[in-house]
C-alpha cells in the first residue's frame, strides 16, 4: 500500500513575522510611507541644524555642545511615540476623546495667565515644568480645536447626509475656536492666533460651510485686527515687528535686526551653501533665536539653495500626502481633521519661512518638524500620527 503524505495546513502560530508584516491588510502596508519618511527626514535634518546653531552657544548650553542636540533628539523620540499612540488608538477613539482633550487644552491655556505661567521673549505663553522644561499649551490647543471642531461639524453631515453644516452648528464650531484664541491673544501670542485662524478656515472649507460664512469670517478677522491695533492691545515689541516688516529699512540695528541678519545668512549660502557646521553667520551667532524661530537660516547658509529646496520639497510631501489622506478618508470626520492639519502645517511653514525672508512679519512661530522646542515637536508629531491613523483605516488606495 502506498502511503501519500500531504503538507499540513499552515497554522497561525507558525506564520513568520515577515508574513504578518507583509500581509495584504497589515498595518505596515496601510501606513503612508511617503508621509512618514518625509517627517522622519525633516526631523533628522532639524537635529543637525539645531546642533550647528547651538554647539558654540556657551551662553545657552552651559558649556555642553550637545546639550540642545540631546534634548532635541529626545523631543523627536517622544513625538514619534505620541504619533504611534495616535495610530494605535485610531481616529475613531480619538473622536470620542475630543471633548476631554479640548477641555484640557483650554484649562492649561487659562493656567498660563495665572501666576503659574511664565514669560519668554515677551509672551506669557509657557508653563514651567520640573527639570528645566517648559510647555506651551497653545500647541496642544491646535490639536484640541481641530478634533473638537471636526467632531461637531461632521456629526450632522454623517448622520443626516446633509451637504453642509447648518448655521447653528457653524456658530458653535466658531465658538470652540474663539474661546482659546481669546486667551492666546491675552498672552499675547499673535502667531499662534493666526495659526488658529488658518486652521478654522481649513476646517470650515473641508466641511462644506457656505461661502457667506467664509467671507464673513474673513471680514471679521480683518476688522478684529484693525480693532486690536487701534485699541493698542499689542505690546510695543509686537508693534515694532510689524513696523519693521512694513519698512525693512527702519532701524536695521534694532527692530529690523532679526530679519536683516536672517536674510544675510540665507543669501550668503548661495547654491550649495558654506558647508554643514561651517556657516559664518551661524558660527558668529549673528542671527538671534537661530535654533528655534530662525532655524531655516542655518539651512540656507550652510546647505544653500539646494538644502533649503530639499526642506521645502519634504514639507511639500507632508502637505501633499495630507491632502490625499483628507480626500480618501473613511469618514467626514477624518476628512475635516486632515484638512485642519494641512491648513495648520501649510500656514505655519509659510509664516516661518516668510519671516526669515522678510516677506512676512516676525511672529515667533517655529518651523514644523525642524525647530527646537518640545511643545511644537510633540504637537506636530501628534498631527502626523492623526494623519497616519486616518490613512490606516481608509479603504481607498493613495
Amino acid at each position: 500500500m502506498t502511503v501519500h503524505s500531504y503538507p499540513s495546513p499552515p497554522q497561525a502560530a507558525e506564520q513568520t513575522v515577515w508574513t504578518r508584516i507583509t500581509a495584504k491588510n497589515s498595518l505596515a502596508r496601510r501606513l503612508d510611507w511617503w508621509l512618514l519618511c518625509a517627517a522622519v527626514t525633516l526631523s533628522v535634518l532639524g537635529a543637525l541644524l539645531v546642533y550647528s546653531a547651538t554647539r558654540g552657544r556657551t551662553d545657552l548650553n552651559n558649556g555642553d555642545p550637545q546639550f540642545f542636540l540631546l534634548r532635541h533628539v529626545l523631543n523627536i523620540a517622544i513625538g514619534a511615540g505620541l504619533a504611534a499612540l495616535m495610530v494605535w488608538l485610531g481616529h475613531t477613539r480619538l473622536r470620542n476623546a475630543a471633548p476631554g482633550l479640548y477641555v484640557l487644552a483650554f484649562a492649561l491655556s487659562v493656567l498660563v495667565l495665572t501666576p503659574l505661567g511664565s514669560s519668554i521673549n515677551g509672551s506669557r505663553s509657557w508653563l514651567q515644568l520640573p527639570g528645566g522644561f517648559a510647555f506651551q499649551p497653545s500647541e496642544l490647543v491646535k490639536v484640541g480645536v481641530i478634533l473638537a471642531m471636526a467632531t461637531l461639524l461632521a456629526a450632522p453631515l454623517e448622520s443626516d447626509l446633509r451637504p453642509r453644516p447648518d448655521n447653528r452648528t457653524v456658530a458653535q464650531a466658531l465658538a470652540l475656536v474663539a474661546a482659546p484664541a481669546a486667551l492666546i491673544m491675552l498672552e499675547p501670542d499673535v502667531g499662534q492666533t493666526m495659526v488658529l485662524a488658518a486652521i478654522t478656515l481649513g476646517v470650515l472649507l473641508a466641511s462644506g460651510t457656505g461661502r457667506g460664512w467664509i467671507v464673513g469670517i474673513a471680514a471679521l478677522g480683518v476688522g478684529g485686527a484693525l480693532t486690536v491695533w487701534q485699541l493698542g492691545l499689542l505690546d510695543e515689541y509686537q508693534i515694532n515687528r510689524f513696523a519693521a516688516f512694513a519698512n525693512p529699512a527702519l532701524d536695521p540695528a534694532g527692530v529690523g535686526y532679526n530679519t536683516n541678519q536672517a536674510r544675510i545668512a540665507i543669501g550668503s549660502g548661495g547654491l550649495t551653501g558654506q558647508g554643514l557646521f561651517d556657516g559664518s553667520q551661524t558660527t558668529g551667532q549673528f542671527v538671534p533665536e537661530q535654533h528655534t524661530d530662525f532655524i531655516f537660516t542655518v539651512a540656507g547658509e550652510e546647505l544653500g539653495f539646494v538644502g533649503g529646496g530639499l526642506i521645502l520639497f519634504l514639507l511639500g510631501v507632508v502637505l501633499w500626502r495630507g491632502c490625499r489622506i483628507a480626500v480618501g478618508a473613511p469618514d467626514m470626520y477624518g476628512t475635516i481633521v486632515a484638512a485642519g492639519i494641512v491648513a495648520w502645517v501649510a500656514f505655519q511653514t509659510f509664516q516661518n519661512m516668510g519671516m526669515t525672508l522678510g516677506i512676512m512679519p516676525v511672529t515667533g512661530l517655529p518651523l514644523p518638524l525642524l525647530s527646537y522646542g518640545g511643545s511644537s515637536m510633540f504637537a506636530v508629531w501628534i498631527a502626523i500620527g492623526l494623519l497616519l491613523a486616518i490613512r490606516v483605516r481608509s479603504r481607498t488606495r493613495m
